[in-house]
This record gives structure tokens, C-alpha cells and sequence, in this order.
């Protein structure tokens, strides 16, 4: 029994002596910690705001006393002097007023009246044209001879020769203005042409030699 005792004894005495030591360490160990936490906390500061200076109040002008004008005195007013009327009623000496004829007033110039002046003359009608013809009964111009060829091959067309038409009423020349397209036909049409008579053209009611358009036309019936 002694000896389980001081064993149970000692057994306690080492874990009071560990639990002190342990306690010791950490007690020191968190003492050096939190003391330079606490001296690293003092030493810096966190920065102080800036505080911008408010902008210098204007002075107030004083304020411009008025001149004050002094006022004219009214100048003294000088005492009436006696003053010399007018007698209406002409003395019997004074001569009588002769009046001057006015002079005459100015005559007003006449108004200017414009003249138009007169429009010129219109120009002169042209001459009168008249052209030549064919078609007048008393030429007892012959029909266009019709080329037998032609009928057996059926040619029909229009032509229309251009003249020139003398002064005595015969075509000098004659030339094809629009074919039929059948070469017998412009032909026959031509030397038609040349043959016949016309009443010649004028010109202000004088006969003169002109060109004339003769269409010619071949139908088949």
C-alpha cells in the first residue's frame, strides 16, 4: 500500500510539474507575442485627413457715400425798369405805309406729254409661191405607159420624180426622189415625166423655173 501510494504521489507530482512548466511557457510565449503587437500598434499611426484651408472670405467694399451737389441759388431778379409803350394812333406827321407789289408767281412749266415714237414699219410680205402643176385638163398629159414585164411579174409601187419645171411649162431634167423598188417602174415613171406639159410655177404672180416633186403610181387592176 506504501508503495502504490507513492506511486499514485509521484505520478501527480510529475503531471503538476509538467502542467506548471507547460503553463509557464505559453504564459511567456503569448506575453511575447502581444507585447509587440501592442508597441508595433503604438508606433504606427494611421494618417490624419488633410484638411483643405477654406478660401479667404472677400472683403466688403465700402459702400460710396453720394456726393451731394449744392443747389444753385436763384439769382437775384433785377427790379423792373420802366419801359416805353407804343402809342397805337399814328401822329397826323407820319407818313402813310405804301405797299410793294408782290411779285408775280412763278408760270408752271406745261407738262411734257411723251410721244410714242411710231413703230416700224412691218417687213414686206414674202413673195407668194405657187408651184407648177400637171394636173390641169387642157395639158391633156397621156397616163404612165405601164411595162408589160412588169404586169407578167406583178411590179406595182409608187414613184415620185422631181422635176425642174421651165418657165414654158417642159421638165429639162427629172432624177428619182423616192424609188418603188422595181427599176422599170422609176424608169418608165422618169421618161413619163419628162414628156408632159406643166403649168410653170410663180413667184409674186411671175412664172419661174422651179423643182417640182410628180409622184407616179403603178396598180395593178
Amino acid at each position: 500500500m506504501d508503495r502504490r501510494l507513492f506511486i499514485v504521489i509521484a505520478v501527480l507530482g510529475f503531471h503538476a510539474l509538467g502542467l506548471w512548466a507547460l503553463q509557464a511557457g505559453l504564459l511567456r510565449r503569448a506575453v511575447d507575442l502581444i507585447v509587440p503587437v501592442a508597441v508595433l500598434a503604438e508606433m504606427i499611426e494611421p494618417p490624419q485627413p488633410q484638411v483643405t484651408p477654406a478660401p479667404p472670405q472677400p472683403r466688403p467694399q465700402p459702400t460710396p457715400t453720394p456726393k451731394v451737389t449744392p443747389r444753385a441759388q436763384p439769382a437775384a431778379r433785377p427790379a423792373p425798369q420802366p419801359q416805353a409803350i407804343a402809342d397805337p394812333t399814328p401822329s397826323p406827321l407820319a407818313p402813310s405805309g405804301v405797299t410793294e407789289p408782290q411779285p408775280p408767281a412763278p408760270v408752271s412749266a406745261a407738262p411734257v406729254i411723251a410721244v410714242a415714237s411710231p413703230a416700224p414699219p412691218a417687213p414686206p410680205a414674202p413673195p407668194k409661191i405657187e408651184l407648177p402643176s400637171s394636173s390641169a385638163d387642157y395639158l391633156n398629159n397621156p397616163k404612165p405607159a405601164y411595162p408589160p414585164l412588169s404586169k407578167r411579174l406583178n411590179e406595182q409601187g409608187k414613184v415620185v420624180v422631181r422635176a425642174f419645171i421651165e418657165t414654158d411649162g417642159t421638165a429639162s431634167k427629172a432624177e428619182i426622189r423616192s424609188s418603188s423598188g422595181y427599176d422599170r417602174l422609176d424608169q418608165a415613171a422618169m421618161q413619163t415625166v419628162l414628156r408632159w406639159r406643166y403649168v410653170p410655177g410663180k413667184r409674186a404672180g411671175v412664172p419661174e423655173a422651179m423643182w417640182f416633186n410628180v409622184p407616179i403610181n403603178f396598180v395593178l387592176e
